[in-house]
This record gives structure tokens, sequence and C-alpha cells, in this order.
């Protein structure tokens, strides 16, 4: 569960270094921290009902394996492509690990409170991944190359098999319905369609015909696993539990916060490393506050929402991290890193107090009868909130630095190069000498970060609108504790 923490941000530090060295255009860079994510959120589920099948150690041991061989390749990786499927591989590893390293506690701690205590530290190891992941991927990318980001994974993943192998009892549910193949199907092309169509919109314009046939083939495929879930007698995604409106409100509201949390994750390292100029390590310390605030927020929440309720904390983060992400579109050139530094833990402090009662009011929703799938389907909403923050936002950055450079005077070939990211563009104007662009680059970057910024600031104030007006939540059960378990990033 470290790894899986480390992989949820590790690499979002090294895409400025990665863009240099491999030349990825900003389109690319968003696949290659996309990739992971869209894979892992389409095969959480029937990863899940595989372990239950064929037995939870043999599969949390195979999802390792996979994951292992996916960090191999994306450590030897020599281009995007190669990257992009590495981070393929390692995401279907990590749908495999993410359910079922925390379906085989209840087989290894009997008593609730050790089981309670077991699933703490479990989620704590995930939590300390995602700060942890920036600082070590910057350290190691000053001492040794890209891929040494990969390569780190090696010796934790390898402790983590032998551990399996010679501690873990195997546990399997023979109950458990039959993995559906047409809706995995369904799930993973429909999802992969809409990103791919948003990743490229803004290089080829939203009204390019392969954009607009990419879209409507995605929206169609997503329908038809609506269509197909319903109809079943036991579905991989039990949609149904959307008409409920605590959890669906719930569900949003912690969608929303990996939306953003992704899609900020995504834009920040290249204005403090190209902007800014500071080194990899540098960025990931500089990324700290966000996560301090967080982790600060996390932790304070539980006794906030005791006292003021789910609806009222929720409400309050959301209107936090909309206060934090307006003040960070002010930031201009010269703001220098101070000014980000408060937004970003003021953001930080939204996002906890947002995710916790969010998380804490859906799983409280659900009945008794439907709580794993209900988790399941919370946490497959949650992971393609990621993705689609890193393919929206990534996008909308995209296009505003493109539009906004200045590339008057340039040779054809060299503001095409630019215009693919703000480290191409500083590139370019180190070989040809030209501060002005690299001047231009800088205000296109924190213009387009700016309008980011906007966009999520009013998401989140409409966000908090619809839960105070509209939630109204459901007393939690006393077995929810012990039927779910809480997802790991959020602890």
């Amino acid at each position: 569960m470290l790894v899986l923490g480390f992989d949820m941000t590790i690499l979002n530090v090294a895409l400025p270094t990665m863009a240099g060295d491999l030349g990825a255009t900003t389109g690319q860079q968003q696949w290659m921290a996309d990739a992971y994510v869209v894979v892992f959120a389409a095969l959480m589920l029937p990863a899940g009902l595989l372990g239950d099948r064929f037995g939870r150690r043999a599969m949390l041991i195979t999802g390792l394996g996979v994951f292992l061989a996916g960090s191999v390749v994306g450590a030897l990786a020599g281009g995007v492509p190669a990257v992009v499927a590495a981070r393929c591989v390692m995401g279907v590893g990590g749908a495999l690990v993410m359910p079922l390293a925390l379906a085989v506690l209840p087989s290894l701690f009997g008593e609730p409170k050790d089981r309670i205590k077991a699933i703490g530290i479990v989620s704590a190891a995930s939590a300390l991944g995602m700060p942890l992941g920036p600082i070590l991927g910057g350290w190691l990318l000053d001492h040794f190359w890209w891929g040494s980001i990969f390569l780190v994974n090696v010796p934790m993943v390898g402790i983590g098999i032998a551990a399996c192998v010679f501690l873990l009892p195997e546990t399997r549910d023979p109950a458990a319905p039959e993995v559906d193949v047409i809706s995995t199907a369904l799930a993973a092309t429909g999802l992969g369609a809409l990103i791919y169509a948003i990743i490229e919109a803004p290089g080829r314009g939203w009204g390019d015909p392969l954009v607009l046939a990419v879209l409507a083939g995605g929206a169609a495929l997503i329908a038809a696993l609506v269509v197909r879930d319903r109809r079943a007698a036991r579905p991989m995604l039990d949609m149904g539990l959307l008409r409920r409106r605590p959890f669906l409100l719930s569900a949003l509201a912690a969608t929303l916060v990996m939306f953003v949390m992704a899609g900020l994750m995504f834009i920040l390292p290249g204005y403090l490393q190209a902007v800014l100029g500071h080194d990899a390590f540098g960025t990931g310390l500089r990324m700290l506050p966000m996560m301090g605030g967080l982790i600060i927020a996390a932790r304070a929440g539980g006794p906030v929402t005791a006292r003021f309720g789910a609806r009222a904390t929720m409400s309050a983060g959301l209107v936090v991290l909309a206060f934090a992400a307006l003040l960070g579109s002010r930031t201009t050139v010269d703001s220098g890193y101070g000014f980000t530094a408060l937004w970003l833990s003021i953001a930080g402090i939204g996002f906890g107090f947002a995710v916790v009662p969010a998380m804490d009011a859906a799983l409280a929703a659900l009945p008794a009868d439907r709580a794993g799938s209900g988790s399941g389907l919370l946490m497959t909403v949650r992971q393609t909130g990621s993705a689609l923050g890193i393919a929206l936002l990534g996008s909308l950055l995209a296009g505003a630095y493109t539009n906004r450079l200045d590339t008057a005077g340039l040779p054809a070939a060299a503001a095409d190069t630019a215009g693919d990211s703000v480290v191409a563009a500083h590139a370019v104007a180190a070989r040809l000498g030209a501060q002005r662009l690299a001047d231009s680059a800088d205000a296109a970057y924190v213009h387009g970060m700016s309008l980011v910024l906007l966009v999520i600031g009013a998401t989140a104030l409409v966000s908090a609108l619809l839960v105070g007006a509209f939630l109204t939540t459901e007393p939690k059960r006393p077995e929810a504790a012990a039927d779910v378990a809480p997802a790991p990033v959020d602890a």
C-alpha cells in the first residue's frame, strides 16, 4: 500500500524531466499520468471479484507480480509509448492489490479492535506514500535517471510478495458472482475513449471529427454499461445506489476532491520547476504544504463531523477549497513560492475537511446487504475522478498555454516544439538564446494555471451549495466499520 501511495504522486514531479528527456508534449504527459489511473479505475471491481472466487492471496501475489513487471518495463523504457504501456501494466497490478490488501485483513485479525487497527495501519501506509512520493521522486531525479522512479518499486514489491507467500493464509468466497467480462470491457474502453478525446482535443480542436467520434463512442459505451448493469441480477457496478441522495451527493463530493487533487498534482510540478526554477527534489518538498494541510484536516475531520455533522463539514471544506483555488488564481510570474505555499496549505485543509465526512456519509448511506458493492462503486468513481481531473484540467492548461505563447519570429519547427510544453519552450529558448520566448512561456503557463484554478474554485462552490442544500445524512450503521474498509488514500 505504501508503494501504491508513492505511485499516485511520484510520477508528477518527474514529468518535467521526462518531457525534456523524451520530448513529451503536454498531451503525452497527461497520458503517462492518466494511463495508470484509467486502468486502475476500470479494473478495480473485477479484480476484487477475482480474489473472492480464485483466492485472495493468489490474486494479491499475482497483482504484486504484475505491478513489479510494469515497474521494470517503466524503468527501462526508451520512449513515451513504452512509459504509457508500463503505466497501464502497473494499473492492472494496482487494481488487484488495492481491494485485496484490505480484503485479506479479516482473515488475519478476528477481533474487531485488532481489525480496525490493522486497517488504520494499512491506510496510513498509503496516505504516507502520497506526500513522500514527490520528495522521493525528486531525490531520485537529482541523483539518477528518471527511470529510477519506477525501479524504486522493485525491492518493496519483492518484500510484499515474499510476505504474502509465507505469512498470508488463503481465503476465498465461492458464492461471489462471476466476473462480468463484457461489463469490464465496456467500462475500460468507454472510460479510455472519453479520456483520449479530452486529452487530444486541445491539439486537434474540439470540433475535430476524430475527437467528436471518440467522445460519442465513449459515451455510448458507458451508457451500454449502465443499461447492462441495470438489467443484471447481480451487477458489477450497482448503479441503483446512485438513487440514494446521501450516497450520490457524498460520492460526488469525494470524487470532486480526487478530480481537483489529481489536476493540481499534474499542473504544479511544471510551475515549480519550469517557472520558479526549482530542481526536482526542491519541487517535491515545496508540494508538502498541500499534503500537510490535507493530513491535519483529515485527522481533525472525524471529531469536527461528530460535532457539526457531515453536511456542514463537507460544505465548509468545499468553501475553503474554493477560496484557496480563487486565491491561487491570482498567482503571477513574480509571485514567488511564499504565496504558493499559502494557498496550497489552505487547499489541503479544504481537501481534508471535504473528503473525510464525504466518505463517511457515503458509506453510512449504504444498506447492510450492499456494503461491498457500494464501497466498490465509490472507489471506482473516485479513481475515475482522478483520471478526469488530469485529462480535463490538463487539457484546459494545454489549450490556454498554446494560445497565449508568443512564438513570433521563431522558425516553424522551433515554434511547434515550444508549444508542446513549458519545459520544451525553455529548452528551445536556451538553444536559441531567446529569453523573450522563456518569459512568454512562463507567463503563458501561469495564465493557464490561473484558469484551471478558477474552474476548480467555481466547481467547489457549486458543489458546496449542492451539498448544503440537498444532502441529508442517514444514521451510521454500527456494523459499517467492520463491513467496509475505508478508502486508503483518504486516511
